[in-house]
């Protein structure tokens, strides 16, 4: 009688601990094979709800684009004074770290302008940027921040837009509220992501959306890419709106970026999703972190969680059989019929088995 109880306290012992680990050990070995594949999640429930997002909204520049903009060229409304425009703008975007700034400031410090030190300096998010350079009040940005300050671009308009056609980007600098001129930086997509943009539709995403700086771009580059929906020169706010409408409506919303000005959407989305090679605000407000910033992570992400929540399950539906089979054998169901009773040495042995088996299943996610 003993002996008898003994063994099915031992089993019932290890149906709790096989549970335990049904979940916990596939969280951590999915976790250990994303980091493989240079997928970091941060806590299970970004594993858990990759699956199930069913919209994906992407930010253009340092995403969907290689983040590392080249300098063309600077359109000045007086002849000549194109290196004066140049080293203005690139005196200003000295305070700013977005990558527009950086190449614009690359390139007046290549041709040996001498740059001065901005004072008063503004960052109006996601529109541009003002200050004050040698005594001059400039306002250097797209044409939201130019409306915003009433400054007639129509002089340099039909060149910006053909710039603007063919993906680059045309930002302003004025002057007092007087346009100086235009500068002209393009980024290239990066020559994953047009691969990575079709496999979440084959993968069950029900849409795009693109997040850009400037219309003209935005539809120039949503046109190669064959996204369908573009919310062009929007700010933190803008996009934050966004995914909390799409979440009204009951999508389950993954939103991907890389920037300062991503943080917000990146924490409210469902799954937020950075680029490893962006900010570090970005990274911190994100679920998810691409540590190359290469965007076909997000269908290993997506597979991966896919993979591991099917795994759970297996797991659960292991330890809930092997523990439902062995307590009443254990209890002596079966002894009236055969004669069979389960020693408290088969049960331990029995217990060990139940665990194994939950973690040799989790192990099966660490396969290629």
């Amino acid at each position: 009688m003993y002996g008898l109880i003994n063994a099915v306290a031992v089993l019932i012992i290890a149906c709790p601990c096989a549970l335990g680990l049904a979940t916990p050990i596939s969280i951590m070995v999915a976790t250990g094979r994303g980091a493989m594949l240079g997928v970091l999640f941060r806590d299970a429930a970004a594993i858990e709800n990759m699956r199930k997002v069913d919209t994906l909204i992407v930010d253009k520049t340092g995403t969907l684009t290689e983040g590392r903009p080249i300098f063309e060229q600077v359109l000045s409304i007086s002849a000549g004074n194109e290196d004066e425009v140049l080293r203005l703008a690139g005196s200003l975007d000295q305070g700013s770290e977005h990558p527009l700034a950086a190449a614009i400031v690359a390139a007046a410090r290549d041709r040996g302008l001498l740059l001065s030190k901005p004072v008063d300096f503004e960052s109006a998010s996601g529109i541009g940027v003002r200050g004050v350079v040698e005594g001059r009040s400039l306002a250097l940005g797209n044409s939201a921040l130019m409306a915003q300050l009433g400054v007639d671009v129509s002089a340099l308009l039909s060149k910006a837009d053909s710039m603007r056609e063919r993906g680059a980007s045309a930002i302003h600098l004025a002057e007092s509220g007087r346009l100086l001129g235009v500068l002209v930086v393009s980024d290239p997509i990066k020559a994953s992501t047009p691969a990575a943009l079709e496999s979440p539709v084959a993968g069950g995403y029900s849409s795009d959306h693109g997040y850009w700086r400037r219309m003209g771009t935005a539809h120039a580059v949503a046109d190669q890419l064959g996204i369908k929906e573009v919310h062009a020169e929007v700010k933190p706010a803008d996009k934050l709106a966004l995914v909390e409408r799409l979440q009204v409506e009951r999508r389950v919303v993954a939103m991907a970026g890389d920037g300062i000005n991503d943080a917000p959407a990146l924490a409210r989305a469902d799954v937020g999703i950075a680029m490893g090679t962006g900010t570090d605000v970005a990274m911190s407000s994100g679920q998810v972190t691409l540590i190359k910033g290469d965007l076909r992570g997000i269908m290993t992400a997506r597979m991966l969680s896919m993979l591991t929540v099917a795994n759970m399950k297996q797991n659960l539906a292991f330890a809930f059989f092997y523990n439902a089979l062995g307590v009443p054998i254990a209890a002596g169901i079966l002894y009236p019929l055969t004669g069979w009773l389960l020693s408290p040495m088969i049960a331990a042995l029995a217990m060990s088995l139940s665990s194994a088996s939950v973690i040799l299943n989790a192990l099966r996610l660490r396969a290629p």
